[in-house]
Formats: C-alpha cells, sequence, structure tokens
C-alpha cells in the first residue's frame, strides 16, 4: 500500500477556484493559514469555504490504515506502509521473528497538531520506529512459553503499548494482528510458533 493512500496533499486554490475544499467520505482536511498557521479547525466531508490564495488545504486519510510487517516487505521507500519482519531475543535466550499487521488510523482531532510538528512523513519518523521498537521490546519481555500461550493476549498488550506512544502524536492504534512468529535456529530449518489466520481481518 502507499503513503498516498494515507495522506493526499493538493493546493485547493486549483480546485473550483480556489473558494472551495471539498473532502470527500473517509478523509478530513487542516487548512494552513498564511497568517495564523495551521488552524486548530478539522473539516470533515462536505464541501466548505476557504479563503483563497491565503488558505492552503491537505486532506488526510481518516480510515484505518494497515501497516503490514513482514519478512520480504520492500521497505526502499521510507514512507511505505510497512515494514522488514522483526527479529528479537525472548526472555530466555531464544531468537524469534516476528511479522504482524497494526491496524491505525489518525486522531481526527488532532490532525493540525501532526501536521504542524511532524509533518507529512509520519510513517518514517513515527510508525515505523515506534512499531519497531514497541514489538521488539514486547517479545523481549517474554518467555517462549509464554508466547505460545498468548497469542491473544500479546496482540491486545501490543496495542496498549502502541497506543501510548502513538497517542501523543496524533495517531490511534486500533489494533495488531501477529501473522507469524518463528523461531529461529543456525539452520535453516525455522519453526513457526503463529501462522497467519485466513480469517483475521483485514482493513480497508
Amino acid at each position: 500500500m502507499e503513503f498516498d493512500k494515507l495522506v493526499v496533499g493538493f493546493l485547493v486554490d486549483e480546485v473550483v477556484g480556489g473558494f472551495f475544499i471539498s473532502v470527500p467520505p473517509g478523509h478530513i482536511a487542516c487548512v494552513y493559514d498564511r497568517g495564523r498557521g495551521v488552524l486548530k479547525k478539522v473539516w470533515g466531508p462536505g464541501l466548505h469555504l476557504k479563503i483563497p490564495f491565503w488558505q492552503i488545504a491537505k486532506l488526510f486519510n481518516a480510515q484505518i490504515i494497515e501497516y503490514t510487517i513482514a519478512e520480504h516487505f520492500d521497505a526502499a521507500n521510507k514512507e511505505a506502509l510497512g515494514d522488514v519482519a522483526i527479529k528479537t531475543t525472548t526472555k530466555d535466550g531464544h531468537h524469534i521473528q516476528i511479522e504482524a499487521s497494526i491496524l491505525f488510523r489518525i486522531d481526527k482531532s488532532n490532525a493540525p497538531e501532526l501536521w504542524e510538528n511532524i509533518g507529512e512523513n509520519f510513517v518514517s519518523k513515527v510508525v515505523r520506529p515506534i512499531s519497531r521498537s514497541r514489538v521488539s521490546a514486547v517479545f523481549a519481555s517474554l518467555s517462549l512459553d509464554q508466547i505460545k500461550n498468548a497469542r491473544t493476549q500479546i496482540e491486545e498488550l501490543l496495542k496498549v503499548e502502541l497506543n501510548k506512544h502513538f497517542q501523543e502524536k496524533g495517531l490511534a492504534c486500533e489494533g495488531v494482528l501477529l501473522s507469524e512468529v518463528k523461531l529461529l535456529r543456525e539452520s535453516d530449518q525455522h519453526d513457526v510458533i503463529y501462522e497467519r489466520d485466513p480469517n483475521a481481518p483485514q482493513a480497508n
């Protein structure tokens, strides 16, 4: 999934003579005013008036977005919605590799602060580093037996941990789905602890 699915930037001056902000369903808009900076108000779906040439709007996708952590993910684009698999060591010294999906969205009320303080590149600045750090830390605090027997509880714990750091940045984690966890061995024969659930819900 490309980054432009999450943030769609445009100069509203190019639309309807610059007098309107057209916000489609599932999106919100923030406005930069040349005199007052980024305005605190958030515009929902619909057609809204603005001051032409003086105000610039940016659309944000307010829907739930899936961020994929997978072994063969192509992370060449820093703003791509995903990352390569995370490797860490359990509390009792076992090396594991984790693949997962993180479902998150922009906190509508904090979208202006997100745009003003972090900008558009919040995947590389917020989502990826926090996700890698917290996922690794949670699994490192557990033994292999705990990991084998507490998949649902671990998913909930990851959601709580991510929200502790996401919320102050203007994001919200809606859930974490563990796709696959492997026990890594020196040989190429790795043991699968979790496998992908074909019935797991997917983000739109």
